[in-house]
């Protein structure tokens, strides 16, 4: 009967391995980059902040961090935050949720059916956060490695029964409430219909580069640079993501009404893409891209003192383990055991006024409920 049990045992561990695409990868030689050490002045006060940055690292779960934070000689901005919790993911559809659902989770408040944009169930329009603040005077911006009709940015201006009508949801950019976009790409703009150019470019100062002197004078603007520019880190990106997240937080800020202040979503879309492939290498310069971002959040929320910075993600991808590594290197050695999301819960970081009410374990449905309390909009 041990002998019995024991092989039985053995068959329910080794089938779900068996069944499932595992998958190494391993970096070395990755060059420290440091980390921003908060002030931690405005940490954790009672005062309601002004301004919220929401922070969303596309497929990032805790091996993902993990894996910057070993390759960076154990050493993030990410850990540097005291106000730690974690977050369910599951839609209303699927227990494992995709960036769609996710992204209109956070940007609503409201669980959605996967592959929805900013519908419910029923495929009715859900208000996302920019249009529910905007009557209140209160503006907003959205920043991302991804096009802009992306799933996940697409939820915070959108509303589409399925993620993939792309023209469908670049054609609802001119009359959404945003101040400003920073996306993927020019290529991809220059290809939806002469009618959908034009009338975005009516709304919206339109640039390659935030060189361009344009910016300077803009009221609502949106940078499309070219493709390559928001691509992978390893295909030659350089610092999009927390120029213009630093960019994005000191226009919003100037444009904002006094006393109003401002919305902004940020994304680093890379990471969730890297681990589809199962490229731990790219994952992790991903991570560490995200997390120089994360540092430009919270330099600007010390400056600012009146700023929320959350920082989270809309699921994990590729059921990522760390199982060896050598800080002092620069290595860290990793698993996939898949190529799609799980369900796996996902951390949450805040910094700020208020971050204090993030903690614990939350949907992300609430964590859009919590952030429109704190904007006082309902």
């Amino acid at each position: 009967m041990k002998k019995f049990l024991t092989l039985l045992l053995a068959a329910a561990v080794a089938l779900p391995l068996n069944a499932q695409r595992i998958k190494t990868g391993s970096i070395e030689g990755v060059q420290p980059q440091g980390s921003y050490m908060p002030t931690y002045k405005s940490d954790g006060a009672k005062k309601k902040p002004l301004n919220i940055i929401l922070m969303i690292g596309d497929g990032t779960g805790l091996a993902q961090i993990a894996s910057g934070y070993f390759a960076n000689n154990e050493e993030l901005t990410y850990a540097n935050l005291k106000y730690i919790g974690l977050v369910t993911t599951k839609s209303a559809s699927n227990f494992t949720t995709d960036s769609a659902a996710s992204g209109t989770a956070f940007a609503s408040g409201q669980k959605t059916y996967n592959y929805a944009v900013g519908v419910d169930l029923d495929h009715n329009p859900i208000p996302n956060i920019p249009e529910i603040i905007a009557p209140h005077g209160i503006i907003s911006g959205v920043v991302t490695t991804d096009d802009l009709d992306g799933a996940t940015p697409a939820s915070f201006f959108a509303h589409q029964n399925d993620r993939g009508m792309t023209n469908e949801i670049w054609a609802e950019v001119p009359g959404c409430p945003l101040s400003l976009f920073a996306a993927g790409s020019k290529e991809v703009f220059e290809a939806r219909p002469d009618s959908t150019r034009k009338a975005i470019e009516e709304q919206f100062t339109i640039v390659n580069s935030l060189d361009d002197p344009r910016c300077a004078e803009a009221s609502r603007l949106g940078v499309l640079p070219t493709a390559v520019e928001t691509g992978f880190k390893l295909d030659g990106r350089g610092d999009f993501l927390p120029e213009n997240t630093a960019y994005a937080a000191r226009f919003l800020k100037k444009h904002s009404k006094k006393g109003k202040g401002f919305f902004l979503m940020v994304e680093g879309a890379r990471i969730d893409k890297a681990c589809h492939l199962n490229k731990f290498d790219s994952n992790v310069l991903e991570v560490l891209d995200f997390d120089k971002a994360i540092a430009e959040a919270i330099r600007f929320a010390d400056e600012d003192g009146r700023t929320l910075v959350i920082i989270s993600a809309d699921h994990e991808t590729g059921g990522l383990d760390i199982w060896d590594g050598d800080p002092s290197k620069g290595k860290v050695e990793g698993v996939y055991i898949r190529s799609g999301h799980t369900a796996i819960p996902v951390p949450l970081f805040a910094y700020g006024p208020h971050a204090q009410d993030f903690i614990g374990v939350q949907g992300n449905e609430e964590v859009a409920r919590k952030i429109l309390k704190l904007l006082g909009c309902k």
